[in-house]
């Protein structure tokens, strides 16, 4: 009798052990990668407007102002730095969005009425390494696939493994397989690692 409430009071904690791991799991507590970069999310601009984030470049033109008008760039904490203005948080929002958070900075003390647009000038650029011809860092441009990416690179080298390709999102610490017959996607910060073919 004895070893039978044993073996049951052990069975109850193993499943409720389980049940934590896989609660913690759903609510992000549980042994998942960490994001490199607390930003934007993955798939920047997929199917909903385009948020800004490291390494993109903006235009601002403060109209009336050319002082304050010019090229910026969002850093690698995700903010952009406008003489007069000081640093403003731009990851995470769009175009729109930063245009107003600039104008209530600005008005009243830097102008009265502050006509502001912003654009993106260029995206952050995509990373590519491993077995392709040109490993390197290239402008991104949207609607490029995977496929698209390894192209500019100058094509895969004899030794690369042809059917699966490493994927890793801006904002992820995490790498995803993809298989390169496949148009997968590319977005503004991905890297994409090509690995060599077993022989």
């Amino acid at each position: 009798m004895f070893q039978r409430s044993h073996i049951f009071c052990l069975f109850f904690l193993v499943i409720l052990s389980a049940c934590n791991v896989a609660e913690n799991a759903t609510n992000g507590a549980g042994p998942v990668a960490l994001a490199s970069y607390a930003g934007p999310g993955p798939l920047r601009g997929a199917a909903r407007p385009y948020v800004l984030g490291p390494g993109d470049r903006l235009r601002l033109k403060v109209y009336d102002d050319q002082n304050l008008s010019g090229e910026y760039e969002v850093n690698s904490g995700g903010f952009v730095s406008i003489p007069l203005v000081g640093e403003v948080r731009a990851a995470g929002l769009t175009t729109s969005q930063l245009e107003k958070m600039l104008t209530a900075r600005m008005k009243g003390s830097i102008a009265q009425d502050p006509k502001i647009n912003i654009e993106i000038a260029a995206y952050a650029p995509f990373y590519i390494y491993g077995e392709v011809k040109k490993a390197g860092v290239y402008p991104y441009q949207p609607g490029l696939t995977v496929g698209d990416a390894i192209a500019t690179a100058g094509g895969l080298t004899y030794r690369a493994d042809e059917k699966t390709i490493y994927l890793q999102h801006a904002g992820t610490g995490t790498q995803e397989a993809v298989r390169l017959d496949v148009p997968v996607p590319i977005f503004p910060g991905d890297n994409i690692r090509v690995s060599e073919r077993m022989f």
